[in-house]
């Protein structure tokens, strides 16, 4: 194998390749007498099939099988003496179109080579850790929230009429062309003004309905309705209203605690507190993770691959000209034209990218199959009903897992730098967290 550089220039790199036809010849005799053992052919026994005859037979096959490897074994060799690394695939062209058998193999290969990365020196990156503990005010906030949700329903007073959000309790008969049907009749139902529990239109004309009152509600079935045998249909519901009751907080005591799992009201207390420092450490971690990248960048400094720029800054600029024409779905779309802001922001992705990648190689950071199963797992709970074939979807198709794979990746090397970095704490408040974060939104 001769190999000719015909472009260094920058991170640009260009090769002519050329593969002796003997070098190839020996991969078909070898790939051939592989096979032999297994080959059976009429007037020969299996494995004595002479090598001439199945070169006639089966050698333009395997030619071409050949041929695919000791290209593919080329480039493998010239990266591994090279040293270099392709940001992305390599652009291999075929030079003599009019290739037959005996002749050399000549290829041009190009790609642009990824930086020589150096990683900064993480003890030298300040940080600070920003520390909220939970007031016992939003303790008791939460609580009040959770007994809102948990609310019970009381009788209101006699003759008073129902309003939304009040719970009614009545019996009902549903009849279409004056037939009953399966399905429509119920007795003490409790109903939820406002819930559109019922099909349109129904909760509407109860609300000022009073206990004992009994009155028909006249609705019309969605066209798209699952029963075909009413979808579409007028009917009418008799109801009789037995009770209208009003909603009410359920009382904060060991009794709503053990709604919630908890053993009494002191260990849900304490659930909550747990549960609101969890969210302000998330939030703590996306601020001081955003400082670490500023620092990062700020002391990085290598060429960037043009085609990865490229790239990205034409994915930043679709992302956000879908983002401000949300009703256009697909590419069906006039083209869109990357702007100096794009370019910007995609360089700094670009690099920290790159520069992330480098670290977590360097640290032998690894995503475990653990991590990724819950990882889709997680994502699978957003089709309800389809999780089976939402986590056969993602074993099936190496860029999803890629696209899950990514983030866990670089959280791994986020921690893994926090570990290094010099890292002080400053306890701060709820709000002084909450201005950290809107200020990461206006950035």
């Amino acid at each position: 194998m001769q190999v000719k550089e015909t472009l260094n220039e920058g991170l640009k790199r260009a090769y002519s390749i050329t593969i002796p036809a003997a070098e190839l010849d020996a991969k078909v005799d070898e790939k051939l007498k592989e096979a032999q053992p297994e080959v059976e052919m009429k007037g020969f026994r299996k494995g004595k099939v002479p090598m001439a005859l199945m070169k006639k037979q089966f050698g333009p096959k395997v030619m071409g099988e050949a041929m695919q490897e000791a290209v593919d074994g080329a480039m493998a060799k010239h990266f591994e003496e090279s040293g270099d690394r392709p940001s992305m695939q390599p652009d291999v062209k075929m030079v003599n179109d009019e290739w037959k058998e005996g002749d050399d193999i000549e290829v041009e290969m190009s790609y642009e080579a990824l930086p020589e990365i150096k990683q900064p020196d993480l003890k030298k990156i300040k940080l600070e850790k920003l520390v909220v503990k939970p007031a016992d005010e939003e303790v008791e906030e939460a609580l009040k929230s959770l007994a809102e949700t948990a609310q019970n329903f009381e009788d209101r007073k006699k003759g008073s009429k129902a309003k939304d959000g009040d719970q009614i309790v009545f019996d009902f008969a549903g009849s279409v062309d004056g037939e009953l049907f399966e399905g429509g009749t119920a007795e003490d139902y409790p109903l939820v003004l406002g819930s559109n529990s019922f099909i349109p239109g129904f909760e509407e004309q109860l609300v000022g309905a009073k206990a004992g009152d009994e009155l028909d509600v006249k609705v019309t079935f969605p066209k798209e309705y699952g029963a075909e045998n009413l979808a579409g249909k007028d009917a009418v519901f008799a109801c009789k209203v037995k009770a209208v009751k009003a909603p009410a907080a359920a009382e904060i005591n060991d009794d709503l605690a053990k709604q919630y799992g908890a053993e009494d009201l002191a260990d849900l207390k304490k659930q909550i507190g747990e549960r609101l420092e969890a969210e302000y450490a998330g939030a703590s971690r996306a601020v001081m993770k955003r400082a670490l990248l500023d620092a990062l960048d700020k002391e990085s400094d290598f060429e960037l691959p043009p085609s990865l720029l490229d790239a990205e800054a034409g994915q930043i600029a679709h992302q956000l000209w879908h983002e401000d024409n949300p009703d256009v779905q697909g590419h069906e779309h006039p083209e869109i034209e990357t702007t100096d802001e794009h370019k910007k922001l995609a360089a700094r992705r670009v690099k920290l990218g790159l520069l992330l990648a480098e670290m977590g190689q360097k640290a032998e950071v690894e995503v475990t199959d653990a991590e990724m199963s819950q990882a889709i797992m997680n994502q699978a709970r957003q089709y309800p009903g389809q999780e089976r074939e939402f986590f056969e979807f993602v074993q099936q198709n190496p860029q999803m897992q890629q696209q899950l794979r990514a983030p866990l990746f670089e959280d791994k090397v986020v921690d893994y730098a926090f570990e290094l970095a010099d890292v002080s704490e400053k306890e701060i408040s709820k709000e002084e967290l909450e201005k950290a974060l809107e200020s990461l939104d206006k950035e």
